[in-house]
């Protein structure tokens, strides 16, 4: 069985972070997936952190403001002033920042459906409004079995959100071994050839703290898409 939290070194190991949009006040990059945004209660190491990679890799402190899963790859904003944290933060509560994300999961989805069940964090939390918009856009087959590429636009920044969306749809994502079965993984897993969760960030756009411009920043998918391309 693989376990998520050690699933995985990081996709580009010992590579600097892909910067995608940087300014005086920020810098966006792509995260692979595997890397952790900053550091948590147990030790790694400090190539396995991206908030550490990049600040070595400009030179300056950075600042987190939101964080994306470990196995989720993808389009993440580090502030490098904390002037700028508490605007950014703001418009990441107030759901004004649109976020589209790609998704592999198994089997033929509908076109499009949206979801609003709620999410629980953790057992004895309360269940918080959240709201994913999923449209599928491709159908593809490998060997056996079929796949539906989704994207996925979450009105909401939940726990897991469009992890547990899916899973209430009965698509859970391709790689998830948290949420989905775990031999219907493994066995998707190795026809594949890679285990990893099929979820990536791929896009972003906000409001600029300081210039109050526009910003969109995109990513291109990384090469684990390639065979559902």
């Amino acid at each position: 069985m693989i376990d998520e939290p050690t699933l995985l070194d990081r996709e580009n190991s010992g590579e600097p972070l892909e910067i995608l949009f940087q300014d005086e006040w920020l810098a966006v990059v792509n995260k692979p997936a595997g890397m952790l945004v900053h550091p948590g209660r147990d030790p790694e190491p400090n190539a396995n952190i991206a908030m550490k990679v990049l600040r070595d890799q400009l030179g300056q402190r950075v600042y987190p403001v939101h964080r994306l899963d470990r196995p989720t790859s993808g389009v993440l904003i580090f502030p490098l002033s904390p002037d700028v944290v508490p605007p950014l933060r703001t418009q990441f509560n107030e759901q004004s920042i649109s976020k589209i994300y790609t998704a592999v999961v198994l089997g033929e989805t509908s076109d499009h459906w949206i979801c609003e069940s709620k999410i629980q964090k953790k057992d004895g939390e309360p269940f918080r409004e959240a709201e994913t918009h999923f449209t599928r856009e491709r159908v593809c087959s490998i060997h056996s079995d079929t796949f539906s590429v989704i994207r996925a636009e979450p009105k909401s920044g939940r726990f897991h959100q469009i992890r547990k969306h899916l899973l209430e749809n009965g698509t859970p994502i391709v790689g998830d071994f948290l949420y989905g079965d775990i031999q219907t993984m493994e066995r998707v897993a190795e026809s594949i050839g890679q285990p990893r969760l099929m979820l990536h960030a791929q896009s972003l756009r906000f409001i600029h703290p300081v210039d109050g411009n526009e910003i969109e920043v995109s990513c291109p998918l990384p090469k684990r898409f390639a065979p559902f391309l």
